[in-house]
């Protein structure tokens, strides 16, 4: 069979340049109008894209101060696959090596730190009921010192809990991912467990949320499916923006989801934090981007996409899809 030759426009009608289409275009995206963010604003809560190999889905993520969450529980997951079960290895009394888990190694460290501390405060007061009155001084000095240096880690972890960290819409350690915006929208209404419900403004939330209002901003868009590709075609080809976005979304989830092993390669000094920072530095221009540009030149390819494939694979295996 012959192909047909393509019709062509009506003499009557213009025919449209590049120009004229865009800007047409340009006129239907003007038209189209913005997605509400007053919502969004008042429960402090944001819709978010992300983009992984297995597929690109839907979910929520706020920050808040860490005193004011608590962290989602990873025993199941961690149950479920055992290679995320990071394990401890002890000496017994009896020169045996036991593996047990690092809750288990924690708490069995702070039983023995607490009966060590409770042994040496009753030496410290025998030892100050006999002493002169110039020990007893100095011994008066020492516990002052250690008062001075417990308030002090107390303010550190004020400090602490008064930072602001990121949490997702997640369960018992896995991101829910939703591929429809009426799903997520579906979920939300049905009441089901998660670890966003202990905000103060899930109800809310709950209650005003419509499928149209799931429409992420572009910085809340992440394609982390993109990453490996992109570094292995090395540093011309390198997407700046891409990889830095990339490495905001990968922090902000291996800290809510607890992956260690994912906040160490993105570490202050870790290779993969060299990359970052050099990509920032890169496209501030002038001559902190002139030398990030250089830094950039030093960095493997294949060492950056190699650990970035690690990542994604890491974060994909703790994703709970949701049609």
């Amino acid at each position: 069979m012959a192909r047909q030759s393509p019709q062509r426009p009506d003499a009557d009608e213009p025919e449209l340049d590049d120009t004229d289409a865009a800007a047409a275009a340009d006129e239907v995206e003007e038209d189209r109008p913005p997605a509400d963010r007053a919502l969004w604003e008042e429960v402090r809560i944001d819709p978010v894209e992300i983009a992984l190999p297995s597929g690109t889905g839907f979910t929520l993520r706020a920050y808040r101060q860490a005193r004011e969450l608590t962290p989602t529980d990873v025993a199941e997951r961690d149950q479920d696959d055992p290679f995320l079960a990071r394990r401890q290895v002890v000496e017994t009394e009896d020169d045996e090596e036991v593996v047990i888990l690092d809750e288990e190694f924690a708490a069995l460290s702070a039983e023995e730190d607490d009966e060590d501390e409770e042994k040496d405060a009753k030496a410290r007061r025998k030892d100050k009921a006999g002493a002169s009155d110039d020990e007893k001084a100095e011994a008066e000095t020492e516990d002052d010192a250690e008062d001075e240096d417990d308030a002090e880690d107390e303010d550190e972890d004020d400090e602490a809990g008064d930072e602001e960290v990121p949490v997702f819409l997640t369960h018992k350690g896995r991101l829910l991912l939703f591929k429809t915006p009426e799903s997520l929208v579906t979920f939300i209404r049905s009441g089901a467990p998660n670890d966003l419900s202990q905000l103060d403004s899930w109800n809310e939330l709950s209650e005003r949320l419509e499928p149209a209002d799931i429409a992420p901003l572009d910085e809340d868009t992440y394609e982390l499916d993109l990453v490996v590709e992109n570094l292995r075609g090395g540093h011309d080809a390198w997407d700046h923006e891409l990889l830095i976005e990339a490495g905001e979304i990968a922090r902000d989830l291996a800290y809510a989801l607890r992956l260690p092993a994912v906040l160490d390669m993105l570490s202050s000094g870790s290779s993969l934090d060299d990359l970052d920072e050099a990509l920032r530095a890169s496209v501030n221009g002038g001559v902190g981007g002139f030398l990030g540009r250089r830094r950039l030149k030093k960095i493997g390819a294949q060492t950056a996409s190699l650990g970035w494939r690690t990542i994604v694979g890491k974060i994909s295996a703790v994703v709970d899809w949701r049609d």
